[in-house]
């Protein structure tokens, strides 16, 4: 069949009888050219016929299932914390605290200690009200820090603008730091060390690698650059695979608030892998991206969706458009979300079994191992 024209060329014809013609398709999965084979009767003579249909382009996209990974990885943090407890240890406990009334940010505490209890972790959540000050806060983390019972500790965030969240996330520490988040853990990740990675970013990284997506020597784009997402990200991606803490070997671009549209369009047309990270709804679309690109979209925003007038989430991606070019996508809900989660189970029972030492000594522990 010519594509422009809609007609059939005949490979192979010679029929000079009346005949009844049974056609059906040969094969469509080994190529991209579909092959019609046609089987013409004329008395007791069989003729067979080939027609070559179009090349067919369309590609879709092949949807990570967070939900699938999340699920590997906390069935292998259950089998490493049963490990752990049978060795005669005790069964690690995360500590969450939750400041204020955000209907998110209970939404995300509740998964969190749901996914702790489903492998074998221990965990409470201490609710304190928005009207909390700074120096209290900070009292409660101490006490926590002191605590050889609480393993993992986590505050969640954001907090009430009147409290120093970079003073809050420092405050945590580093060996009970499950986020993450402290200048301790944040600086031994960017020398490429052992350490406690935030869970997001490693969530993100734990896709490509079980996923197969190669990293070495491809570009990157890498939209948005917050200090707990878009840099971590970027810093895992672009690192040395070779050292502590192997990297992707990537060549890693960042786009933020100031990139201009069409410059940001420049970089992602020519990216292997675009993580889009800016909180930005449909920031990242069809046009914008090379075909067979792997798109893993950390977004998570809430729109209004005008068929339902409900609430409903998206991420940063235009899903439906970007999933008929890229080779990988993931979708929101359900993709980097439980990801996060599920690496938040694995750095509590890293700090689980390095708290063996008091406070001051573990310190010196995470800032020298």
């Amino acid at each position: 069949m010519n594509a422009s024209s809609g007609f059939l060329n005949l490979q192979q014809f010679t029929v000079v009888q009346p005949f009844i013609v049974y056609i059906y398709v040969k094969s469509t999965l080994q190529s991209n050219s579909s092959i019609l084979s046609v089987r013409a009767f004329s008395g007791i003579r069989t003729h067979n016929l080939r027609f070559c249909l179009p090349s067919r382009n369309i590609q879709e996209a092949v949807i990570i299932s967070g939900r699938k990974l999340a699920r590997q990885i906390r069935n292998e943090a259950r089998d490493d914390v049963e490990e752990w407890v049978s060795a005669g240890n005790r069964r690690p406990h995360l500590s969450v605290v939750l400041v204020g009334d955000n209907p998110a940010s209970h939404s995300y505490v509740l998964n969190k200690t749901r996914a702790a209890a489903e492998v074998g972790i221990s965990s409470e959540t201490i609710l304190k009200p928005s009207s909390i000050c700074e120096e209290e806060l900070l009292d409660l983390i101490e006490k926590l820090n002191s605590d050889h019972r609480v393993d993992g500790l986590l505050v969640q965030l954001p907090l009430p603008d009147h409290i120093d969240e970079r003073r809050v996330c420092n405050a945590v520490c580093p060996g009970k730091d499950v986020d993450g988040f402290h200048v301790v853990n944040v600086g031994r990740m960017c020398l490429d060390q052992s350490t406690m990675l935030p869970a997001t970013p490693w969530g993100v990284w734990e896709i490509i690698k079980r996923t197969g997506i190669q990293t070495l020597g491809k570009n990157v784009l890498v939209a948005g650059r917050s200090k707990n997402v878009g840099m971590p990200i970027a810093m895992l991606l672009h690192t040395d695979g070779r050292h502590e803490r192997p990297g992707g070997d990537a060549t890693v671009t960042i786009s933020h608030r100031y990139t201009p549209k069409e410059q940001l369009r420049q970089h992602t047309q020519i990216a292997d892998i675009i993580v889009a990270a800016a909180g930005i709804p449909n920031l990242i679309t069809a046009d914008m991206i090379k075909e067979g690109a792997a798109v893993i979209d950390v977004g998570i925003n809430r729109i209004l969706d005008p068929l339902t007038g409900k609430n409903r989430l998206v991420g940063d991606v235009d899903f439906e458009g970007v999933r008929q070019k890229a080779s990988y996508i993931t979708p929101v809900p359900g993709g980097v979300g439980p990801m996060t989660v599920a690496m938040l189970m694995k750095n509590t029972i890293k700090a689980a079994k390095s708290i063996i030492l008091t406070p001051p000594q573990r310190v010196r522990m995470a800032a020298s191992s």
